[in-house]
């Protein structure tokens, strides 16, 4: 593949021709899928991304003409089809956040004293993570999924939910915020 801007221009140039040509949507698929499936699988659990990325295929080649370049890129308006969805999947991604916090709060046993102490240190970490996701407003955590799992730059993620590129920044530096004080307050004498 060539420089980023090349595929981009590759990409809009492959979504017109498959206006008459619908076989050739084809590449848009296999060079965004695995990617796609990732974050969503990230978002919200295994299953739930394997039928959100589908799904976010299917959405995207039913409205391939409604398509803008204007707006962004094809990966943006892909990711953004993407969320979307996820926002549909909300209450199932939210009940898993909180499952997992309830579940964290469950004692680990180990027979290695000091494995079990890295392990339930890495675990409250991360279960801090998780629970101070829960508790982000959805569009905060749009953003700063978008930007971590989904590798998108700043006006990517400004066209992917249809936003000014200063509210994605704003939300962004909120979420890192909060993100910070709650893992400081998983152990603060670490820290």
């Amino acid at each position: 593949m060539g420089s980023k801007v090349a595929v981009e221009g590759d990409d809009a140039e492959v979504l017109a021709r498959s206006r008459s040509d619908p076989e050739s949507f084809s590449a848009l698929f296999d060079r965004y899928f695995t990617a796609l499936h990732g974050y969503a699988s990230r978002r919200l659990g295994g299953p739930g991304g394997d039928d959100v990325a589908a799904e976010t295929f299917l959405v995207a080649f039913r409205q391939r003409d409604r398509f803008d370049p204007e707006r962004g890129t094809v990966r943006a308006w892909l990711y953004g089809i993407a969320t979307n969805l996820i926002r549909e999947h909300r209450r199932i991604e939210e009940r898993g956040y909180r499952a997992h916090t309830r579940v964290a709060a469950q004692p680990a046993y180990s027979g290695d004293v000091d494995r079990a102490d890295s392990r339930v240190s890495a675990a409250a970490a991360r279960d801090g993570l998780v629970a101070a996701l829960a508790e982000l407003q959805p569009g905060d955590r749009d953003v700063v999924l978008l930007v971590v799992w989904g590798e998108l730059s700043h006006d990517e993620v400004a066209s992917a939910l249809g936003i000014p590129a200063g509210t994605v920044g704003s939300r962004l530096h909120r979420a890192r915020k909060r993100l910070r004080a709650a893992l400081d307050n998983i152990n603060p004498i670490e820290r």
